[in-house]
């Protein structure tokens, strides 16, 4: 750094950037940038691990902006150090259909944006898997990886549910390379947080295991002080940084008015004033942006010092890392699941999918070292714990299980991170009616084009006693209306095998797998070369002659479908059965593919048991056996018998419809 340049000319740097994007946008929030524009150019300059010209370095460390509505300071950070090809009019462009500048920080969009933020609390619990993969990786390849995670939050993100269950499960596992820098401002939308909120959070991070502690976020050397003690600490590190929104501000400093709206154009121009910053909008001086770049260009040497470690290892070592840190899946997948098919087609093993996805995962557990499982506290009812998934414990992270605890949504957010980080391809589970507790972090593993591969067993009214608070009945509807989220519902074994496949495939989707309780008979004798789930809907079982009706059906209910094909054919009605178990998947398939599959026939029914929304598009308004209401407790075969889901009330609709 030029020493003509002081630490208040390249903090106010990014201070002019932010207020100067959101008022010519006359939309955005120039406050926290403002008012943690001192603590994120210590990090930067000073302690950050980054190099500027790449950054996509496997070993760099990771800052996640979790107050996403602040991305101006994100965004002025990458223009100033260089990184990603940000210029200066990529900022004027803040907030505009098609810019790198979205209102909010999206992954994959913008290069150096780690994580997409901006639903509070996200970026913290993300940033909580990004942290324990690294130690994760660590644990497995030495010193290739030594990293750490940094997060801005702000006083939203720690208001926010998911904030517990991510800083509860960080102090147990002891993620000490995890460092918050929280944003104490004191301010939210409504005014004063002392409106709504009263928490002692430093106390609460230390009751969670946490190292935590007060300083002025406006000192520089109080912040490097802290960040350094951090580096060292054993545990993960809450720093509370005491700031002041929109600082330098000269009516709006210090309240809500400086949160989410552009200043207005005598403020800034007090700003300016305040902040002896007296250039143009947009206009950062050579010598500050010098200032800058140079931090940007800090991480060089340690980059190619890795990149000589990572060349002295043994080629098998270095391989498989990069194989690992690119996401391509072991070249012999594919041979071990179809040998493992050919076996299920012999056995015919009568069993709950549940049961078939333990199975299946102690066959690709073994072959996909990188695939982490884990449950949120349902380890004995999920089965995604198999022999090659040791467990990660707070003093051992050379396993592959995660005991997540009841926190569902903790745990989908950090398994977003695990998969961020990459090196890993995560897997939570829990029941299939809680995926509303961990909804936001699913759309959001769904919005970044991210490889999570979950498992919800449970999966219908199916369970039983357990009763309607358990059943999921509009689920599967709305996990399949949320775009790239690859739904798989799979009816026996080999379909439960060929789904995982499919979605351990699926590069740039995240995935669920809906599992059963209950034990469903084997369907796919026959046809087991080719993966037949990966195109989403296949015919399982012809019609015997010219199909007089096409039925479909997803996971449990395709045994019923096939039941009542049997029923119809004593009747003299020849009915052909469809497998649906994705009906994503089946919607991408090209147009002759999807009318084979559909087909002729003149009736068309569907079956599952779960509502109707989303098979209209296959049965038009043909009859729909399903659920019309929320279910009941009872053991599961009557629970189906008094909602009129069974191989006769599906014949009988058919019978209805041909003869109508």
């Amino acid at each position: 750094m030029a020493a003509t340049v002081t630490h208040d000319a390249m903090a106010n740097a990014i201070r002019a950037l932010a207020m100067d994007a959101v008022e010519k946008a006359k939309s955005g929030h120039p406050g926290m940038p403002m008012g943690m524009a001192d603590a994120a150019t210590v990090l930067f300059r000073d302690v950050l691990k980054f190099d500027a010209a790449d950054p996509f370095w496997p070993d760099r460390d990771r800052f996640v902006l979790s107050a996403g509505h602040g991305s101006m300071l994100l965004y002025s950070l990458l223009y100033l150090t260089g990184t990603g090809g940000m210029t200066i009019d990529d900022l004027k462009q803040f907030r505009q259909v098609g810019s790198k500048t979205p209102g909010h920080p999206e992954y994959r969009h913008t290069i150096g944006v780690e994580t997409t933020t901006g639903p509070l609390g996200q970026g913290l619990a993300t940033a909580v898997g990004m942290a324990l993969a690294e130690s994760m990786l660590a644990a497995e390849f030495g010193d290739l990886v030594d990293h750490h995670t940094f997060v801005i939050a702000s006083d939203g993100d720690l208001e926010e549910g998911v904030s517990h269950e991510a800083i509860s499960i960080a102090g147990h596992l002891r993620l000490n390379k995890l460092v918050v820098l929280w944003d104490n401002n004191s301010i939210s939308i409504d005014g004063k947080t002392e409106l709504a909120e009263s928490t002692d959070q430093v106390a609460r991070f230390k009751a969670a295991g946490w190292r935590a502690s007060h300083i002025d976020g406006q000192d520089p050397a109080q912040v490097l002080r802290a960040l350094r003690a951090a580096r060292r600490s054993d545990r993960p590190t809450m720093i509370a940084c005491k700031t002041t929104i929109g600082f330098g501000a000269p009516t709006k400093a210090g309240t809500n008015k400086a949160h989410g709206e552009a200043l207005g154009a005598s403020e800034i121009a007090g700003a300016r004033q305040n902040l002896n910053w007296p250039y143009e909008p947009f206009v950062v001086p050579d010598d500050i942006l010098e200032a800058w770049r140079a931090v940007g260009r800090r991480g060089k040497s340690k980059r190619n010092a890795w990149r000589r470690l990572l060349e002295s290892k043994p080629v098998e070592i270095r391989g498989e890392f990069e194989r690992r840190i690119a996401g391509d899946l072991p070249a012999n997948l594919d041979e071990v699941i179809g040998l493992y098919k050919q076996k299920l087609a012999a056995e015919a093993p009568e069993i709950a999918t549940r049961k078939a996805g333990e199975a299946a995962l102690k066959v690709i557990a073994p072959a996909v070292p990188e695939l982490v499982t884990g449950s949120a506290d349902l380890t004995g009812s999920n089965n995604t714990k198999v022999e090659a998934t040791r467990e990660i414990t707070p003093t051992d992270k050379s396993g592959r299980y995660v005991h997540w605890g009841i926190r569902e949504h903790g745990m989908a957010a950090a398994c977003n991170g695990m998969a961020l980080h990459c090196g890993f391809i995560p897997s939570g589970a829990s029941f299939l009616v809680f995926t509303d507790y961990c909804r936001p972090s699913l759309r959001l593993a769904a919005l970044m084009g991210i490889r999570v591969c979950h498992v919800f067993t449970h999966d219908s009214i199916g369970l039983g006693e357990d009763g309607p608070t358990h059943q999921p009945v509009e689920h599967l509807a709305s996990l399949r209306a949320m775009p790239n989220m690859y739904v798989f519902r799979p009816a026996d074994s080999v379909e439960t095998v060929e789904c995982w496949q499919a979605a351990l495939e699926r590069k740039t989707s995240p995935a669920i797998l809906a599992l059963t309780r209950q034990n469903l008979p084997a369907l796919r004798r026959a046809h087991v070369k080719e993966n037949l789930c990966a195109r989403g809907a296949y015919e399982i079982s012809p019609a015997n002659g010219a199909a007089a009706a096409s039925i479909f059906a997803s996971g449990s209910e395709v045994s019923l479908a096939v039941g009542a094909q049997k029923i119809l054919a004593e009747k003299g009605v020849a009915a052909r059965v469809v497998s649906v178990p994705c009906m994503d998947l089946f919607f991408e398939q090209d147009e002759a593919y999807r009318r084979a599959v559909i087909g002729d026939a003149p009736v068309k029914v569907a079956v599952e048991a779960a509502v109707r929304e989303g098979w209209d598009a296959i049965i038009g308004d043909g009859p729909f056996i399903g659920m019309k209401g929320f279910g009941a407790s009872g053991p599961y075969k009557a629970v189906y018998e008094h909602f009129h889901i069974t191989p006769q009330a599906v014949a009988d609709a058919t019978l209805a419809r041909a003869h109508a």
